[in-house]
């Protein structure tokens, strides 16, 4: 796995492509963000919010939206450096922006007592909690004021962490994609182009898909633990192929199956390891691995996967879910967080998190790329 400051390469796509604050350039080539549904044929106000998820790269900072309508802008410190701010917006017109930021800190150094950013010489105070055993400023108030500051900034630095710099290139372009994608530009709740159009403007953000989890079912025989691949499913030559690149017999015992309902069975794979990366390939069975045939793991359109391979992937059978991480490097700063459920015929993506960004950010404040509502 390559891995660099701003992107890294993961077996099912990563994204960032760099670009200047005059535009922006999807790391994929991607259709331009959907547009609002209006009222009446075209006028009058946008009812609800049409969008998919989607990241780009504005220099130093990204900005991710889920498809239903939340984004986050990120920026991050230079050269490697573990620092960043995250501004997390809601789709709608009764969102109030949250402004965090952080760094890695040093095992053996004392949390500090107080956190602040400083902006072009001001400094605003802020609030911290421990995410993650990571010290998290939050900024409390002026938060306009502060994220005005940002989108003209020169320099940005992390006071608590020894004057930690942050990168402010990019920051405006990040605030304008994210106002069109939410519909806020021109409005008094925008984050990069304020204007005088009132916030009941805003179109509401659309409600996330609902998925049926199909229920428990008996495990007997089935596991994680002393599996063997079927004869049917070690023939297939993308078996054969893995099989014979996993010479390591620790990778060689990481085989796991699991029972998905009366006449399906679910088998990984291992294909591969490294310091901190398992791959396993996913296959569905009939009874006794006969019938084999690679399971579908459909990605977000923000990082386009759609194959049957997972990073550190595992299958619960209580929650039906099938989860993975890939992790950028091996303090799990960055990567890419998945989870699927299995709904009786696929299994359907729940969850997407991704941080493209290595610079110390905790993972439940990664921007959520997909998101779900389950039962």
């Amino acid at each position: 796995m390559l891995i660099s400051r701003l992107t890294f390469v993961l077996p099912f796509a990563m994204l960032a492509a760099g670009c200047n604050d005059a535009g922006s350039t999807a790391a994929k080539v991607n259709p331009p963000p959907d547009r609002m549904t209006v009222a009446d044929g075209g006028s009058g106000p946008p009812v609800v919010l049409k969008t998919r998820s989607e990241t780009r790269q504005f220099r130093s900072w990204s900005a991710t939206c889920s498809n239903d309508g939340a984004c986050w802008a990120v920026g991050v410190a230079p050269e490697f450096e573990a620092g960043w701010i995250r501004i997390a917006l809601r789709g709608g017109a009764d969102a109030a922006p949250d402004v965090r930021f952080g760094f890695w800190p040093d095992s053996d150094a004392e949390a500090p007592s107080t956190l602040s950013l400083t902006i072009d010489g001001a400094t605003y105070p802020a609030s911290r909690v421990t995410q993650d055993d990571a010290s998290v400023g939050v900024i409390r108030a002026p938060v306009r004021q502060v994220i005005d500051a940002l989108a003209k900034a020169q320099s940005i630095s992390i006071n608590g962490a020894g004057g930690q710099v942050l990168s402010a290139d990019g920051a405006a372009a990040a605030f304008l994609w994210i106002d069109e994608k939410q519909g806020r530009l021109g409005t008094t709740m925008a984050l990069g182009r304020r204007g005088d159009r009132p916030a009941s403007g805003i179109p509401g953000p659309p409600a996330p898909p609902i998925v049926h989890i199909a229920p428990p079912i008996d495990q007997a025989g089935l596991g994680d633990v002393d599996q063997q691949l079927p004869e049917a499913l070690r023939r297939l030559p993308a078996v054969v192929s893995c099989i014979e690149d996993s010479s390591t017999p620790a990778v060689g015992d990481m085989v796991m199956s699991a029972r998905l309902d009366a006449r399906t069975e679910l088998w990984a794979v291992p294909c591969g390891a490294g310091a901190y990366n398992v791959t396993h390939h996913w296959y569905l069975t009939g009874l006794d691995g006969r019938d084999p045939r690679p399971v579908d793991l459909a990605g977000s359109s923000a990082t386009e996967g759609h194959d049957n391979t997972t990073v550190n992937g595992a299958y619960d059978p209580r929650t039906r879910l099938l989860s993975a991480f890939a992790q950028g490097r091996g303090i799990g700063d960055c990567g890419v967080m998945q989870t699927w459920a299995w709904a009786g015929s696929g299994f359907v993506l729940t969850q997407e998190r991704l941080m493209t960004h290595c610079a110390g950010m905790p993972a439940d404040l990664w921007p959520v790329s997909w998101t779900s509502r389950t039962d």
